[in-house]
């Protein structure tokens, strides 16, 4: 387990360069610049903010300064937010989306799981139909079109909550954002802790367990859930993914001081260091996240082996 731990840790490296390097060029190579406006600067100005920010310089050693300031922990100044490097930025909007992450991925796994496993418990009943039913539901509707729904019934028609805007320490700032995250992962969830728990529950050991007299709860908690949520740990990456992928628009949408928000206004103004060093970061906490589900499937199963 530990060799498998520190080979994966090691071929992140090379990753994260090739993500770095792709996303560089890419963004240098979309129209437009980060001090493009509606009216053109004079060429006098225009040239000393290219010398001021190296972008005068070919773009190869452009490359290589960005390199040798990502190894020293420097992403650079941002070219829109005066005054702020990226560094600070993301000191800003990291701990407002870890939060809303966090809150969303707790939620998505605290309710799916008891849901699929009681759908799958009362197969084919009331309460099997309406979980399947609200799961494919929660799967069809995306982050995005949740959000505007929720607020316009709990914030305009019901004023219980609001709409938009950011207080440090309200809760009620974060319902209406964490719901709309969480609830297409939490259908997701419940799928695959019903159709694993079906599986499971179809196994020999299950019916042997039962056939000894033991109460099915205990059979549930001790045999039957730890193999059923083996899917479920497959899916975290992803939920993961979309949970920090939504968070792009439903930030911006409800005007938290995320970095997701900042990443979209960073790609909308050309600002260059701002998305890379929102790329590396993001990309950074999905490798890492990928790496957790691996080791969380050898707990799960003990019959998966990552050595030889």
């Amino acid at each position: 387990m530990l060799h498998y731990f520190l080979r994966r840790l090691a071929g992140a490296i090379p990753t994260l360069f090739i993500i770095v390097t792709l996303s560089f060029f890419l963004v240098r190579a979309a129209p437009g610049g980060p001090f493009d406006q509606e009216q053109a600067l004079p060429a006098e100005i225009s040239a000393n903010l290219q010398r001021a920010y190296g972008l005068d310089q070919p773009v190869w050693r452009q490359y290589l300064r960005y390199l040798e300031g990502i190894v020293h922990g420097d992403f650079g100044p941002s070219f829109r937010y005066k005054d702020f490097t990226v560094t600070e930025l993301i000191a800003q909007g990291l701990p407002v989306t870890f939060e809303l992450g966090t809150l969303a991925l707790a939620i998505a796994i605290l309710i799916g799981i008891p849901l699929g496993a009681l759908a799958a418990l009362h197969r084919q009943s009331a309460l099997d139909y309406l979980a399947v039913s609200l799961v494919a539901l929660g799967i069809a509707i995306p982050s995005f079109v949740l959000l505007p729904l929720l607020a316009l019934m709990f914030g305009i028609y019901l004023h219980w909550l609001p709409v938009a805007g950011w207080e440090a320490g309200s809760a009620r700032h974060l319902v209406l954002p964490v719901a709309a995250l969480s609830i297409p992962p939490l259908a997701y969830i419940a799928r695959l802790t019903r159709g694993g728990m079906l599986d499971v529950l179809g196994s020999p050991f299950i019916r042997t367990a039962l056939g000894k007299g033991l109460p099915l709860t205990t059979v549930i908690a001790r045999h039957a859930l730890r193999p059923a949520l083996v899917p479920v740990a497959g899916y975290l990456a992803p939920a993961v993914a979309s949970i920090m992928t939504g968070s792009l628009v439903v930030e911006s949408i409800a005007g938290l001081p995320g970095i997701g928000r900042y990443l979209v206004q960073g790609a909308v103004n050309r600002d260059y260091t701002l998305v890379l060093g929102m790329v590396i970061l993001y990309s950074a906490l999905l490798i890492a996240m990928g790496l957790i589900v691996d080791l969380l499937y050898a707990w799960l199963d003990p019959r998966v082996r990552f050595e030889r």
